[in-house]
């Protein structure tokens, strides 16, 4: 008799902490490991990749099993309380290192948001310790998968722009950029211990700006406008214009609204802009509106929102 068994079209894996480091009073370094991460692939490069981890509910420390799971495995997964299931959060894959049986993923968490709800990927980043165990989800060679937003025409000055949730997206796009690109990319960080050591293009000039106490996304809103040439005071933005779930490319909109779908020969100025909800829709007024950047141009995604807890 032959037996058969479900290939899920993602990797759908527990995976163990293989090493722990704090790289920064606000960032914590893990490599996550597991046999199943030989599958793991996508087509062309990995620039900004996302991937979901589940991490165990913070009181219980129930987690989902990924024994015997199929394509309903997410239906289920939702029907079951918090508790027993943990709660799914999404990353980017800062870098891949080893291969085969021995490919680990490095992810870079952060531990708090200022005066924000702590939430269980940095409660559990916090305490994470060698030998720990979690559930990624990530792509599968030769299987779609999405979760890379950072897509430019060939030859476009780019700028990068992100508060600390994007900082470890933005530092993989620039190691992974050809060395004739050329931009600016603007990091905004807790305080000046989190500057990090980043490869780039010699094109490109990478701007950390620290906050040390101050509004959030002030100074990174400022900084891209002064960048920019645009005249006239920061737009206020009020709580009832934020898109909770703020997500417009050239190719997906939060809004409904028609994408172009294509990049192909815009050239000109890309723009990649991720953060906090509210400092990302002021940023896209002023690009979209003042400047009149065209749809296929820019890349807006609000990664978390001010008082709201952050969703998978």
């Amino acid at each position: 008799m032959t037996v058969t068994t479900s290939v899920l079209p993602m990797l759908f894996t527990e995976v163990e902490v293989v090493s722990v480091e704090r790289i920064s009073p606000s960032f914590v370094r893990l490599e996550l490991g597991s046999a199943e991460l030989a599958e793991f692939g996508v087509d062309g490069q990995r620039w900004d990749q996302r991937i979901k981890l589940i991490f165990p509910d913070p009181v219980t420390g129930g987690i989902t099993s990924t024994e015997g799971a199929d394509d309903s495995w997410l239906a289920t997964w939702l029907e079951q309380p918090a508790e027993e299931r943990g709660h799914m959060r999404t990353y980017t894959i800062r870098d891949v290192v080893g291969s085969g049986a021995d490919t680990r993923f490095v992810v870079d968490i952060v531990l708090h948001l200022e005066g924000e709800l702590v939430g269980p990927g940095s409660t559990w980043a916090s305490r994470a310790a060698v030998g720990d165990r979690i559930v990624m989800l990530a792509p599968r060679r030769g299987y779609p998968y999405g979760g890379i937003e950072f897509r430019p025409a060939p030859g476009a000055d780019l700028l990068l722009v992100g508060d600390e949730t994007a900082v470890p997206a933005i530092c993989t796009v620039l190691e992974q950029l050809p060395a004739d690109a050329r931009g600016t990319a603007f990091m905004e960080v807790p305080e000046a211990g989190d500057v990090q050591d980043v490869r780039a293009p010699a094109g490109f000039e990478v701007v950390w700006l620290a906050r040390e106490g101050a509004e959030l996304g002030q100074g990174l809103h400022d900084a891209v406008v002064a960048h920019l040439g645009i005249p006239g005071a920061r737009v206020e933005v009020s709580a009832d214009e934020v898109d909770p779930d703020l997500w417009e490319t050239p190719f997906y909109s939060s809004s409904g609204e028609e994408v172009p779908g294509d990049v192909t020969g815009v050239g000109g100025t890309y723009a990649w802009i991720a953060g906090e909800s509210t400092v990302v829709t002021g940023l896209r007024r002023h690009l979209v509106k003042e400047l009149g950047f065209d749809r296929s141009q820019v890349a807006f995604m609000g990664y978390w929102r001010r008082g709201v807890a952050m969703r998978s």
